[in-house]
């Protein structure tokens, strides 16, 4: 592991052990956040799965009775019955805060309240299979919509696991070692200082000692 370029003075040491505790800190906050990010992402991807077979069920439902209708009525016909449809949809997209990813969240507002106002003809020239294909067209529309928001959520999760675990390996496997190799090496400098102080403080107290006794000697000579 690399060690930072500092002078080995105990302000350094000071400084570098609190950005070792407040790196420490981090790593195990982000670690709690990545775990929880994947929680959520994994339920929203098994949420995702239910209901993506559910609406590939009512598509091919709604594909169905309107291949039918295709084949019993005329193309003018249907493209008729479909020019002037009454009901309207409006989409309206908010968002959602989940461990500070901003996901959408999809809704929708119809134009009309009567539920008859989906079907834009009249029942005298259309066959029953054209209506089914519209009624599971409009039931399967809400489901389609959550799988959309779903996906886009589990997406923007993805991406922000990905920048988190980065994160969290650059903290574990980079920052705090070299913190601590540093705190170490700076450690082992001041120690040895401190011997090297003591040894000289050891050496000088013995020379006045002997300059005391000889003093005394010459003294009582």
């Amino acid at each position: 592991m690399a060690e930072l370029n500092v002078n080995p003075t105990r302000m350094e040491l000071a400084r570098i052990k609190k950005s070792l505790a407040v790196a420490t800190k981090g790593h195990r906050l982000l670690k709690d956040k990545r775990d929880e990010l994947m929680r959520q992402f994994l339920d929203i991807m098994r949420e995702a799965k239910d209901l993506r077979e559910k609406v590939e069920k009512g598509l091919i439902e709604a594909n169905k009775s309107l291949a039918i209708a295709g084949s019993v009525l005329q193309r003018e016909v249907i493209n008729s019955a479909l020019l002037l449809p009454k009901q309207e949809v409006t989409l309206e997209v908010s968002k959602k805060n989940i461990m500070s990813v901003d996901v959408p969240v999809f809704s929708t507002k119809m134009r009309t309240s009567a539920e008859s106002d989906i079907f834009s003809y009249g029942y005298a020239f259309t066959g029953g299979d054209l209506d089914l294909a519209i009624s599971s067209l409009s039931n399967v529309l809400p489901e389609l919509l959550r799988l959309a928001e779903l996906e886009k959520s589990a997406e923007m999760l993805a991406g922000e696991i990905e920048r988190t675990r980065r994160r969290v390996n650059a903290l574990e496997y980079v920052m705090i070692p070299d913190y601590r190799d540093t705190i170490k090496r700076i450690t082992m400098k001041l120690d040895e200082a401190e011997r090297s102080n003591t040894v000289r403080l050891m050496k000088v107290k013995d020379m006045m000692i002997a300059e005391n006794i000889e003093k005394k000697r010459r003294e009582n000579a």
